[in-house]
Parts: C-alpha cells; structure tokens; sequence
C-alpha cells in the first residue's frame, strides 16, 4: 500500500486524516484536495495541523467557542 495514491480529508473539529481516492470520505469529512503517497500526505498533514486540539477545545480556551453542527 506504499505505492497507493491517498487524499487528505479533514472534518468539522479541523482534524486531519488520510482517505483512499478511490472511496468517498466518510460523512463529516471533507476532502482537502491534496493527493499522494501515504508519506505524501502524512507530511502535508504535518505541515498544516499544527494545533492537534479540536476546534471547540481551542476555541474554549479562546472563549470563541461555537457551535460546530452534529452529523444526522
């Protein structure tokens, strides 16, 4: 699976994860539109999550928490 070509998705608390090109991502995640090997993306996530806590806990902390909507 090296050689396999995976997107970057992100979801509604700015969490990053890496998704198959070949699959929808799964309800609640959005696709980023970055594409490549799993190193590829693994390094891209690096490079733009550089905060790992949710939104909400950050906002909390800010005291700009909002309401980030539920998946039916």
């Amino acid at each position: 699976m090296s050689d396999a070509v995976l997107r970057v998705v992100v979801n509604g608390e700015e969490q990053y994860s890496i998704w198959p090109t070949d699959r929808e991502p799964p309800d609640g995640w959005t696709d980023t539109g970055f594409v490549g090997t799993r190193q590829e993306c693994l390094d891209h996530i690096e490079t733009v999550w550089t905060d790992l806590r949710p939104l909400r806990a950050r906002d909390r902390r800010r005291g700009t928490a909002v309401a980030v909507p539920r998946s039916e």
